[in-house]
């Protein structure tokens, strides 16, 4: 047995499988971490318009508070998965678990929308040392290939089911307290899974030699959150020369970092991982399948209480059909992929999600939950099969020394797509939203504020006369009803062309140990 094999061999394992006897309890343990970072990506969504109402964020700025987290945490983890590598993958968990459940508190006593965007960062960077350690410790605690494949299903169906149960949880906490409940909450699980993780998880790490690149850091993170900037920018503001400036700056670093990983003895991520069809075929796929789910979750929790008039838990609760569907799957994906292919898995999973968002085009003010409750379904089922296959086909596609850049790879493809979907299809629902016409009685500061978001146009009406402000958030209400039936319609048309690509860069690619020949 190699170094590294002894390396990567978990404590307690017996036999040639090696089977460590506490490895379901330690997948419990990872499965918390994932499930508490997918629902803090999500679990704002139902708080949005308490917060607005408290901090009062212009529109730019409440984006900002949604999509921050996440393109943080897609920014660092390639370089979070790499500092698990050489200083343990446990350690960087448990680390990072206590760095979360602290920042958690600054983030639920924010007193202003900047603060509250610092905050959402600071928790973004905590997050993203979590991430990577979780797939690649069940890579070297689950030896089976089958064994592997279930329990990448626990785990896909925790993180495809934390983003829709986000919406359930923030629901049920700002029923009964106020906006800062739904981080507060991430205390006492933070406080199990180090007290736990502590005694069940077991070290694994990397033999690397060469020093962790920090200009490879910097490099990573500018260009992620300056192309998913631009990106939002652009779909708001229109192609100005500042968005292009950014986008320039974003897109130099990415190439700068991609460059440099060729260059570097121990990089930070060994890029010819991509130079396999299947691999590179599953990161597309997984990015794209967070896209529809996130961006549908978090603009349908607004729809449901500002323009429905639900409260926060019973808008919840409408939203669980995802996670339902999630879960049912993707427990179940490895086995269904093995019978038939992955590739009809993947492609069946991201065009469920495309059709389901297509439905949501016809939506209107007045829709009935059938409609919604039959799409958000649809949109779990296909997430729980294309999300947990791809994961599998990752992890399956590269040596078990290489599971930490691979898991990076793959957590980095999730969380940029959660912001991609929030910051994409946000930037259409809030390009359409701002055109809409307040009544003449309503001109001045508090049209401006109508015009920043949908809770700004609710809060602004309340210094209004009845009929005004009838008038001015109804307006409001259908402006942003047209500008979600739009984000559905490109949602879908991404996802089916996605399902499309999937089909042939997937072709022949198998569940397995090693590469698919």
């Amino acid at each position: 047995m190699s170094r590294t094999e002894q390396l990567n061999r978990p404590k307690g394992a017996e036999g040639a499988e090696g089977k460590s006897p506490g490895r379901w309890l330690a997948l419990s343990v990872l499965v918390l971490a994932v499930l508490l970072v997918a629902v803090d990506a999500t679990v704002l969504g139902l708080a949005t318009p308490s917060l607005s109402e408290d901090l009062k964020p212009s529109g730019t700025q409440l984006l900002w508070i949604g999509d921050i987290y996440s393109f943080v945490i897609a920014g660092l983890l390639v370089s979070m998965g790499s500092l698990g590598d050489r200083i343990g993958r446990k350690k960087l968990l448990l680390v990072g678990a206590t760095a979360f459940g602290a920042v958690s508190v600054l983030n639920a006593y924010a007193t202003s929308p900047e603060m509250m965007i610092v905050a959402r960062a600071l928790l973004g960077v905590a997050g993203a040392t979590l991430m990577p350690s979780t797939l690649a410790l069940i890579r070297n605690i689950f030896h089976d290939p089958r064994e592997r494949s279930l329990a990448i299903g626990i785990w896909g169906a925790t993180a495809s089911a934390g983003a829709a149960v986000g919406p359930v949880v923030g629901g049920a906490l700002l029923q009964h307290f106020y906006w800062g409940s739904v981080f507060l909450i991430n205390l006492p699980v933070m406080i199990v899974l180090v007290i736990v993780g502590i005694k069940l998880l077991p070290e694994s790490r990397n033999p690397v030699t060469g020093p962790w690149d920090l200009v490879s850091v910097g490099l990573s993170l500018v260009g992620v959150i300056a192309v998913v900037y631009a990106v939002k920018e652009v779909a708001t503001h229109g192609p100005t020369w500042e968005v292009w400036a950014t986008a320039g700056l974003g897109a130099g670093a990415l190439y700068a970092f991609v460059r440099r990983q060729f260059t570097l003895e121990s990089p930070l991520l060994d890029m010819r991982l991509f130079k396999h069809r299947g691999f590179s075929g599953a990161v597309l796929a997984d990015l794209l399948t967070v896209f529809g789910l996130s961006g549908l979750v978090f603009f349908l929790s607004q729809f449901l209480q500002l323009v429905q008039g639900r409260d926060p838990l019973e808008a919840g609760l409408a939203e669980l059909p995802a996670a339902v569907g999630a879960v049912a799957t993707g427990l179940v994906a490895g086995r269904f992929a093995r019978r038939y292919s992955v590739r009809v898995m993947v492609a069946g999973g991201l065009a469920a999600i495309g059709l389901a968002l297509a439905a949501l085009t016809v939506l209107h003010r007045e829709s009935g939950y059938p409609l919604l409750g039959a799409a958000l379904l649809v949109v779990g089922l296909g997430a729980g099969f294309s999300f947990t296959v791809t994961a599998d086909v990752i992890l399956s596609s590269v040596p078990k020394e290489q599971a930490g850049s691979a898991s990076a790879v793959s957590e980095t493809a999730y969380e940029l797509g959660a912001a991609l979907g929030i910051a994409l299809l946000g930037s259409v629902v809030t390009g359409v939203y701002q055109g809409f016409t307040a009544p003449p009685a309503a001109a001045g500061p508090v049209a401006d504020a109508a015009h920043e978001s949908l809770g700004g146009a609710v809060e602004a009406a309340k210094a209004l006369d009845p009929h005004t402000a009838q008038a001015m958030v109804g307006a409001a209400q259908e402006a942003f009803v047209d500008g979600l039936r739009l984000a559905s319609g490109v949602g879908a048309a991404v996802l089916l062309a996605t399902a499309a690509a999937a089909w042939f860069l997937l072709k022949g690619q198998e569940l397995q140990d090693g590469v698919a020949h």
